[in-house]
């Protein structure tokens, strides 16, 4: 076995279709010689159905990050398939409608409530529920998109991804003394499920097309993924509680 991840037994969350960016980080994680666990919930036969697009198909257990019962049998659920984890990648998100849009003034506490629980408490959660199978050496990885300013229509995403940037920090501090790294990458805006509920998301595409010093593919995963990838190797032992940004360096770029 070779490539950059050989012989890693990684957990990957939020592979809904093929043009995800856990789709394409299961995916290159596989041709880099790792063994993959999916998780899914509610349309687990359609996440069935894509496990089943990977280099090798790939066992998916039912996983609902809100529900204290599924996280609590995550390892025994995890053991059937891998004898342990070296990483966990976390790429879950949801807002209801009423916190994207423009809303923000007018969103009611019990929806927001429902978006930092399922995008924000549930890294921890997750994290949490995947320690017992790791061990020095181990990474948490997740997904955002940069939460250091105010983005139109993004609304309260865009403050349970503040809140998700701080929960990687403090990860990183408290799993530190377990040798666990906890870091994030800050993707560009990218033609996923996820951005499709979104309304007004073009605005993000005109943006970045226009500004993004490298230049941005809305379509193209893939560079998102190796950041994942490289974050889950050995090849960053001392970094934790970071954000690496793969965004075509439009962040670096004054408005």
């Amino acid at each position: 076995m070779s490539g950059l991840l050989a012989g890693k037994r990684l957990l990957v969350t939020g592979v809904i279709t093929d043009a995800s960016i856990a789709f394409s980080v299961a995916k290159l994680a596989q041709e880099n010689g790792a063994q993959v666990v999916l998780t899914g919930y509610g349309r687990l036969s359609l996440v069935e159905r894509i496990a089943k697009r990977l280099p090798e198909p790939a066992p998916v257990i039912e996983v609902d990050v809100t529900n204290t019962e599924h996280l609590a049998g995550l390892a025994d659920r995890v053991r059937e398939h891998v004898d342990g984890l070296d990483g966990v990648v976390h790429s879950i998100g949801f807002a209801p409608q009423s916190c994207l849009g423009g809303g923000f003034l007018d969103a009611p506490w019990e929806d927001v409530a429902t978006a930092l629980h399922v995008s924000t408490f549930s890294y921890k959660s997750l994290a949490m529920a995947a320690l017992p199978l790791m061990s020095p050496g181990g990474a948490v990885v997740g997904l955002t998109f940069d939460a250091t300013k105010a983005w139109p229509v993004y609304d309260w995403m865009g403050v349970a991804k503040a809140g998700l940037e701080s929960t990687s920090r403090y990860l990183a501090m408290h799993l530190g003394k377990q040798g666990i790294r906890s870091n994030l990458v800050a993707a560009g805006p990218l033609r996923t499920i996820a951005a499709k509920s979104i309304p007004g998301f073009d605005q993000f595409e005109t943006a970045w097309a226009e500004r993004a010093p490298l230049g941005w593919s809305l379509t193209d995963q893939e560079p998102a993924a190796r950041a994942c990838l490289a974050l889950l190797s050995d090849w960053f032992p001392a970094t934790t509680g970071e954000i690496v940004h793969v965004d075509g360096g439009y962040h670096a770029i004054g408005s």
